[in-house]
């Protein structure tokens, strides 16, 4: 695994025209199948299990979830079984995400979307241990304070001074671990992935607890990128991805870091950013899931390439 992720210099017109220094923190490096937040998420979650002397990892998540996919990458490489609870009814042929875990050994349960939104009840997990035996519980997306540690890693390991640094937002745990640890002087962007990202500001209230007065001058969401909701894409953002690729020769994924470098552009060009500026922006992988997308929607991205 590639730890620390390295930190490069993004190169793009508009940044130079506008004299601001852009960095981007490749954390789709860490790992081919477990790369970006996911893995920050996961590794502390990771060590407690082995703590607990927890064989057994179980986690939850949709059909097309990246941390679903990195969980089972989790449990082949570091010796734990996996579950993970899938919302919805299960459809064949398998797609390339559920696949890939299956393939890592992952077993695969199928719930209705009624009995997933029980999924924190005492009910549920009590029925789950019933039927399963013993297991470590990972929540959907690794959002818990274990997996906020995980990404206050993600600023730690940046040895340059900067003024913002930016992700994408499914839950908040990620923004939350970031704007934990951030110099009084630095200011965290999240840019949520999907519609009604105001609840972002309670999941954060709730995962830090008591820091969270401290943290909240750290951090601030940017809503108007989310292109229709979770998974959602038009033809601007995908032509965006390919003219992004073509130029920085940086990949990016149409369900997070594809909104996150479009909100970047378009924050740079409405002068967001004071000149002078340095931005770090968290390259939070997701890759996998491209593959995933393809399917569903039945044309590629980036071509064959």
């Amino acid at each position: 695994m590639l730890i620390p992720s390295p930190i490069e210099v993004l190169t793009y017109p508009l940044f130079t025209e506008k004299k601001i220094n852009v960095y981007v923190k490749r954390d789709d490096l860490i790992h081919p199948e477990i790369s970006g937040n996911k893995w920050r998420k996961l590794k502390y979650n990771l060590i407690e299990a082995k703590a607990q002397h927890k064989n057994t990892i179980l986690t939850f998540g949709g059909a097309y979830s990246n941390h679903i996919s990195a969980t089972g990458a989790v449990g082949k490489i570091f010796g734990f079984n996996t579950i993970g609870i899938i919302r919805g009814e299960e459809t064949l042929p398998l797609n390339p995400t559920l696949m890939q875990a299956k393939k890592d050994g992952m077993k695969i349960i199928y719930v209705s979307r009624g009995d997933y939104r029980k999924k924190n009840t005492t009910e549920f997990i009590d029925k789950l241990k019933g039927e399963l035996g013993d297991f470590y519980i990972i929540p959907e997306g690794g959002g818990n304070k274990l997996g906020v540690q995980g990404c206050n890693d993600i600023v730690n390991e940046i040895d340059i001074d900067f003024n913002y640094i930016l992700t994408d937002c499914g839950t908040g745990a990620t923004l939350a671990g970031i704007s934990e640890v951030l110099k009084k002087n630095q200011k965290a962007i999240g840019v949520p992935v999907l519609k009604g990202g105001e609840f972002i500001y309670d999941e954060i209230k709730l995962l830090l607890g008591d820091t969270y007065t401290r943290t909240e001058s750290q951090f601030t969401l940017e809503k108007g990128y989310h292109f229709g909701g979770y998974a959602k894409h038009n033809q601007e953002l995908i032509l965006f991805m390919r003219e992004f690729l073509a130029k920085t020769n940086l990949k990016t994924d149409p369900i997070y870091t594809g909104k996150l470098f479009y909100a970047l552009v378009d924050l740079v060009k409405k002068d967001y950013f004071k000149e002078g500026s340095t931005i770090v922006v968290v390259h939070t992988g997701g890759l996998q899931g491209i593959k995933g997308f393809e399917n569903r929607h039945g044309f590629s991205i980036f071509g064959q390439k």
